[in-house]
């Protein structure tokens, strides 16, 4: 009888770790979602960005993206470049895929040659600059002095 209650508790045990090990990994990690609606991304991004003095990076891709992955791990692995990220800009992730283009909410930027791409929005919304990721890799990865770079050229000047 206690083996059986030990293994259940065991059972019982190790699958609250690995659910509560997952929610945690979807919290830290942003994903491309085809449901979420970019206007009101946006939206909510110039609210908190007014409220926290940050500017907007729109990251622009796909979970199908090799690239994006790459991007994200790189970043989150650097911890220089994810404070920076986080203290100066608020992320905004839209999904261009088969389920969902964006076509209507991307037609108010340039033309996107390849993903990832970054879109710079001021506080207000106001487009400022695109930028295309292939410039800031680094062989099979990215250039953490190129990001960085990057992103200092556009985080607010008053940061």
């Amino acid at each position: 009888m206690k083996k059986i209650i030990f293994t259940t508790l065991f059972f019982i045990v190790s699958v609250t770790g690995f659910i509560f090990a997952q929610q945690e990994a979807e919290k830290t990690t942003h994903k491309f979602n085809p449901m979420s609606d970019p206007f009101v991304d946006v939206k909510t991004a110039v609210e908190e960005a007014t409220k926290e003095h940050k500017r907007i990076l729109l990251d622009v891709g796909g979970e199908w993206c090799i690239w994006c992955h790459r991007l994200d791990k790189f970043i989150e692995e650097n911890p220089e470049i994810k404070t920076y990220l986080n203290k100066n800009f608020i992320v905004v992730k839209v999904n261009v895929s088969e389920e969902n283009k964006n076509e209507k909410f991307l037609a108010q930027y340039r033309k996107i040659p390849g993903y990832p791409h970054f879109f710079v929005l001021d506080t207000d919304g106001k487009y400022l600059h695109s930028q295309g990721t292939g410039e800031l890799e680094k062989e099979k990865s990215y250039s953490a002095e190129l990001i960085l770079s990057f992103l200092k050229e556009w985080a607010p000047k008053n940061n």
